[in-house]
């Protein structure tokens, strides 16, 4: 524990999302377990499923709370259950919802005021909040939510604009001052680098609080990308402490079961199931909790998996307006054929406790990096498909560096529906993945990062360590501040 008269004290603020918010909760309960105070700010939407989420090491006797600020919907003129980004349906009700966010700022301060944290952790889309730790003396920490080789590849072609460059949108172009001769083209990049837009001006206030605050705390380990993390460390002069991967705080199953939302399925249901299976025989399917695609695609993701003749666990979202087993998408008897092959998840599924399930042999994914990094913790290959925000920069770290990974082949960044994909492709990717000497290969390196991962996390690991560093740098900043206040009075 903490060998000051009293324990850091921690602020944990997350982006409202189920992506940027499991991996914050998580990173709160590993300071908490680490002797700190973490106090994780919600709004009343979110309160329940992180006091689940934080229930068991509360019950352990852990230092973890939640307080809850309200986000003034109407005043943006969004409606009261517009509370979460998955619930809002075009750009402009998502600029309302950001542009709430940002009207967060005097609840926070009067928070920080009388709780007294000695530094504030906040989401990467919440810049606004170092002007605020500024203004009441503390340090304040952003988390990307993703890995030392997008934030730096991304930076890179900010800066350099290689992108501009190249004569159309399909030509490729290599990442310049950047490790690996990494390539993309126009088409691949996230749209604000394509063409100005509000997202462009809120991206570059990112970088300019990311280069003003204490450092960077990223969901990532050394051993994983290390010519990466020092890239970003020296090349591009941040401060960065790797201090993932954050899911494996979840030590049991029920702790894996209850990160995010409420499954759609009963753990020992869907554990069943698993075990029913060989080792290395199931390829799960989920594409994050952004993600969409419309009923054509889900028929050919649905073909094509059959056609493969491979076992599988697919996530698919639920539609409230529409019966189970009745989906536009639904080819006629599938679930009946599939019953013994297939198992279709509608809603929320339990990832983690599926991917670390020894039947899984593959990963049918968006690159999202928790997704990433949780099969990579799991030792299970993937395929990419990635669709929107820094994935197709993740797709090139799982397929051209760590190459544990097949590409589907999706070419286009598109913000909220996935590149069209024919069956073919998903019962070829999918089998190769899966079966012969290509999937034992990605099989075995795969299972070597696994072990990095764990070793990365355990006492005097690469992770453990830079944890311990930060939370000694951040007591002799509380040292310093409470020297300078004393002197000051």
């Amino acid at each position: 524990m903490d060998s000051e008269s009293h324990q850091l004290h921690i602020f944990f603020f997350p982006l409202m999302v189920p992506g940027h918010m499991i991996p914050m909760i998580d990173m709160a309960k590993l300071f908490a377990i680490r002797g700190c105070k973490s106090t994780l700010i919600a709004i009343p939407h979110d309160e329940p499923t992180i006091l689940k989420s934080i229930a068991k090491p509360k019950d352990l006797g852990f230092n973890i709370d939640v307080v809850t600020v309200t986000l003034p919907l109407t005043e943006v003129g969004l409606p009261e259950d517009c509370d979460n980004l998955n619930r809002l349906t075009t750009d402009e009700m998502r600029k309302q919802f950001m542009r709430a966010i940002m009207m967060l700022d005097r609840q926070l301060e009067l928070l920080i005021e009388k709780l007294a944290p000695d530094c504030l952790i906040s989401d990467m889309f919440l810049p606004w909040t170092i002007e605020l730790a500024a203004k009441c003396g503390i340090p304040r920490l952003i988390f990307h939510g993703t890995s030392a080789f997008s934030i730096a590849g991304t930076e890179c072609v900010r800066l350099y604009e290689p992108h501009k460059k190249v004569l159309c949108d399909s030509e490729s172009f290599v990442i310049p001052n950047f490790p690996g001769e990494i390539t993309l083209s126009r088409m691949q990049l996230q749209d604000f680098f394509r063409e100005e837009t509000d997202m462009t001006k809120l991206y570059n206030e990112v970088k300019e609080s990311e280069k003003r605050s204490f450092g960077v705390v990223i969901n990532s380990f050394y051993e994983l990308e290390p010519a990466y993390a020092d890239h970003y460390r020296t090349f591009l002069g941040r401060r960065p402490w790797f201090i993932g991967p954050l899911s494996l705080c979840n030590k049991e199953s029920d702790d894996k079961a209850h990160r995010g939302n409420q499954a759609s399925i009963d753990q020992h249901e869907c554990l069943k199931w698993l075990n029913s299976k060989q080792p290395n025989s199931v390829i799960y399917i989920c594409f994050g909790s952004m993600a969409n695609f419309n009923a054509a695609q889900l028929h050919e993701i649905a073909v094509g998996l059959e056609a493969s003749g491979q076992q599988f666990i697919w996530v698919v979202k639920e539609d409230p307006n529409v019966e189970e087993g009745k989906e536009e998408w639904l080819p006629d008897g599938y679930e009946s054929r599939i019953q013994n092959k297939g198992l279709i998840i509608r809603g929320w599924a339990p990832q983690v406790l599926i991917l670390d399930h020894e039947a899984i042999g593959g990963f049918v994914t968006h690159c999202g990096w928790n997704s990433i990094l949780e099969a990579v913790t799991a030792g299970v290959p993937m395929v990419t498909w990635p669709v929107t925000a820094e994935q197709f920069y993740n797709e090139k770290l799982v397929t051209r560096v760590l190459k544990i990974g097949v590409g589907i082949g999706v070419k286009k960044w598109v913000r909220w529906f996935g590149d069209s994909v024919k069956r073919e492709r998903v019962e070829e990717a999918v089998k190769r993945v899966l079966v012969g000497e290509e999937a034992e290969e990605m099989r075995r390196r795969a299972k070597a990062l696994s072990e990095m991962a764990r070793g990365a996390v355990e006492e005097g690991g690469s992770s453990w360590s830079d944890l311990g560093a930060l939370l000694q740098e951040l007591r002799m900043q509380r040292l310093a501040h409470n020297k300078k206040i004393g002197f000051m009075t």
